[in-house]
């Protein structure tokens, strides 16, 4: 099978874990294991988020005296999908040196008039202290969102429209490469390839390239084993398999879930190709159809 995995920069940088670079790239090591073993039965894409990195590279930038200005969101991003896409490619290439893996800085077209730019909503970085996001919103013009473990920085998050590396893409993968692009959903840039300030959903860059390379599977990861209906109230129930109309009746939180809902729903409907969200530590049984939520273009029964 060809196979599209989206896996969270949380995965990299568990939350409360200082930003080390030894500690993410022990974090690399334990999710290319996993990627691991299904490059070596399929032919694999892997999309990775950058949330935790890109935002504490935004600061040091913004907090460095020798510069004018921080640097711009979208060559930070291209500056995560160097480091993130370097550290699995090397973990991946331990595990498989028969296997070429290569990473790809991605650039992702998207509407300069994207509402997204007067309506940042997708978080980046680390938690703050209410007092100090109340400083660095009157001195840098931040906006923040109130989450359970503080607050976040929030950016904007225009919607894809197009992989300009795409044909390099197909390519790789149709040589057996695996293949490391849309890192941190991709460096936001116009029509004319100049960079916008913004980050694009890692989750729909996936959904997107995953359509587009002709995949037989989508695999979202994130931290927990299923999507619940009803979650956090006493209602709380997995589901194992769900259609789109299903899932797209439910609530979902925009910041989380949401996303990766959108995104799937998407390629299933596009394509009439199941697509899965499930947990990286039990990656082998999601692929397999023994864990996650399998989401399908046919009416189905919460499980």
């Amino acid at each position: 099978m060809r196979i599209v995995i989206a896996i969270g920069g949380n995965a990299l940088l568990h939350r409360g874990e200082r930003a080390d670079a030894a500690t993410q790239i022990r974090n690399v090591a334990s999710a290319a294991e996993q990627l691991a073993w299904v490059a070596e039965r399929h032919q694999l894409l892997i999309v990775h988020g950058n949330g935790p990195q890109v935002g504490l590279l935004a600061e040091e930038s913004e907090r460095d005296p020798t510069l004018e200005r921080g640097y711009p969101l979208d060559t930070l991003v291209a500056e995560t999908q160097g480091m993130i896409g370097y550290w699995l490619a090397q973990s991946i290439g331990r595990r498989l040196p028969d296997t070429q893996v290569g990473a790809l800085v991605t650039q992702v077209v998207v509407s300069a008039a994207d509402p997204a730019f007067d309506h940042p909503d997708k978080p980046i970085g680390p938690y703050y202290p209410t007092e100090e996001a109340e400083r660095l919103a009157r001195e840098r013009g931040w906006e923040f969102t109130k989450e359970e473990f503080g607050m976040r920085r929030v950016v904007p998050s225009p919607h894809p429209i197009r992989v300009i590396e795409l044909p390099i893409i197909k390519r790789l993968l149709d040589d057996g490469c695996v293949v490391i692009s849309g890192g941190g959903g991709g460096a936001p840039v116009a029509a004319d390839r100049s960079g916008l300030e913004g980050v694009v959903d890692k989750d729909l860059v996936a959904a997107l390239l995953a359509e587009q390379v002709q995949a037989d599977l989508l695999v979202i990861l994130t931290d927990v084993p299923n999507v619940y209906a009803h979650y956090g109230t006493p209602r709380e129930r997995p589901l194992v398999l769900v259609s789109p109309e299903e899932l797209e009746a439910m609530s979902f939180a925009a910041g989380s879930m949401r996303p990766k809902i959108d995104a799937v729903c998407a390629f299933t409907r596009a394509t009439g190709r199941p697509a899965v969200i499930g947990a990286l530590d039990e990656l082998a049984a999601v692929v397999t159809g023994a864990r996650g939520t399998r989401i399908q273009p046919v009416p189905a029964h919460f499980g």
